[in-house]
């Protein structure tokens, strides 16, 4: 008797632990639109000049983009912004340092002025793209070539940033530093451009 109660109990522990892994399993298991959004932001990213970038930086807002071309564009340009202000605060910090030579300094207080406007630019895009949504034609052609001259333009101060630093006297950290980070937003931007582009051509 106390056999067969034993095996009961054994049976019944078993049960409960299959029924909890299957439950588990199911609820860890990513539904078909999850997959689908997923499949839309790598698709889309296939075409831009950083894929591996644009998807990774991107995957995470999958369920608020779904599968919207201007939601995705909006996002990208968010990001690309964040990264901007985050650079902006690093290179900020770096001007602080007390043994900086005066070229790096003064390259370092541009380099700032351009993280700053592109900062700045990357918000106004981002305000604009927002108001687009719901306009057609000729409007919505002139938001997006106002965002679309935006982002361009923060992208080309990414880049004036990174020429400051040009030449032999920039060589070591400093140099080293500033250009890891703007080669990082620009990468941001530049993806964020093409999605952008992307958008409008749908539309």
């Amino acid at each position: 008797m106390a056999s067969r109660t034993a095996s009961s109990y054994v049976l019944l522990l078993v049960s409960v632990l299959y029924i909890s892994a299957v439950l588990v399993t199911a609820a860890n298991k990513p539904t078909a639109a999850a997959v689908s959004d997923a499949s839309f932001i790598k698709t889309s990213c296939t075409s831009t000049t950083y894929p591996a970038i644009c998807v990774r930086s991107l995957s995470a807002y999958a369920s608020n983009i779904k599968q919207s071309s201007r939601q995705l564009a909006l996002t990208a340009l968010s990001v690309s912004q964040t990264r901007a202000e985050s650079c902006k605060s690093f290179v900020t910090k770096l001007g602080k340092f007390k043994n900086l030579k005066s070229r790096e300094r003064k390259a370092i207080k541009d380099c700032l002025d351009e993280v700053s406007d592109t900062v700045d630019r990357l918000s106004k895009s981002v305000q604009e793209l927002k108001q687009s949504g719901q306009s057609k034609g000729s409007d919505f052609e002139w938001h997006m070539s106002n965002v679309e001259t935006w982002v361009s333009a923060a992208l080309t101060d990414e880049n004036t940033c990174s020429d400051g630093f040009a030449g032999k006297t920039f060589d070591g950290k400093v140099k080293a530093s500033v250009r890891a980070q703007i080669v990082s937003v620009a990468q941001y931007i530049s993806n964020a451009l093409s999605l952008v582009n992307q958008y409008a051509e749908k539309h």
